[in-house]
């Protein structure tokens, strides 16, 4: 059974800081391109950051200079290091895997953050 579980969610104020895990079970994490996605409030999901199997990282115009995208193998776990945080940051965050390989991609149930004062 696959699983990619996130945490690290909450409420921060503007110009604070969170950071983000997703965990995976279930599947080859070293073959997967991991990424973060996210959901704001009344919007379509849309990509934040992605990290391939080469540590190659691609970033939303948005969020460059301020997330940070990175993967441990070793441990199945992606994390989003959010920096500077404004209010528009605010959504629910998803952990993606998508395998090239065989065309599989799964989700997390994602996890709610909140920027506000």
């Amino acid at each position: 059974q696959v699983q990619l579980v996130e945490s690290g969610g909450g409420l921060v104020q503007p110009g604070g800081s969170l950071r983000l895990s997703c965990v995976a079970s279930g599947i080859n994490f070293n073959a997967n391109r991991m990424g973060w996605y996210r959901q704001p409030p009344g919007n379509q999901r849309e990509l934040v950051a992605l990290v391939s199997l080469t540590d190659i990282t691609n970033y939303r115009d948005s969020v460059k200079g301020r997330f940070t995208i990175s993967r441990d193998n070793a441990k199945k776990t992606v994390y989003l290091q959010m920096n500077n945080l404004k209010p528009e940051d605010s959504a629910v965050y998803y952990c993606n895997a998508f395998n090239h390989f065989s065309g599989r991609e799964y989700w997390g149930q994602g996890t709610q953050v909140t920027v506000s004062s």
